[in-house]
């Protein structure tokens, strides 16, 4: 497999990651609002479910650590790829960073 292929894989998965952790962090908040909409518009006592909305705050903190640790796995693949491609920014949507002649100006090697 070439390295443009692999990157190319690479950088797919990552985004889909980063948007699969956004939207679940979406939804779990429209989930909190839900819950918490719901027993104010039944009437319920006020600590109706709370065991339930304690769960899902951890859950969702839970989901914003993941972020954090997503976005050190993010650097950590730029650091992998100034070592194996020699040039450290992102590729654009769908394009893979190419070396030496394709690569943008600024990030071409020297020599």
């Amino acid at each position: 497999m070439s390295y443009n292929v692999a990157q190319m894989r690479i950088v797919r998965e990552l985004r889909e990651a980063e948007k699969a952790l956004d939207d679940a962090l979406l939804r779990q908040s429209s989930l909190l609002s839900a819950m918490v909409q719901a027993r104010k518009d039944t009437g319920a006592a006020p600590f109706t479910g709370q065991e339930a909305l304690m769960r899902l705050s951890k859950s969702h903190q839970t989901l914003v650590s993941a972020g954090g640790d997503l976005a050190r796995v993010h650097s950590n693949l730029l650091s992998v790829q100034q070592d194996v491609l020699g040039f450290e920014e992102c590729p654009p949507e769908g394009k893979p960073m190419a070396t030496g002649e394709s690569a943008p100006a600024s990030m071409k090697l020297a020599g």
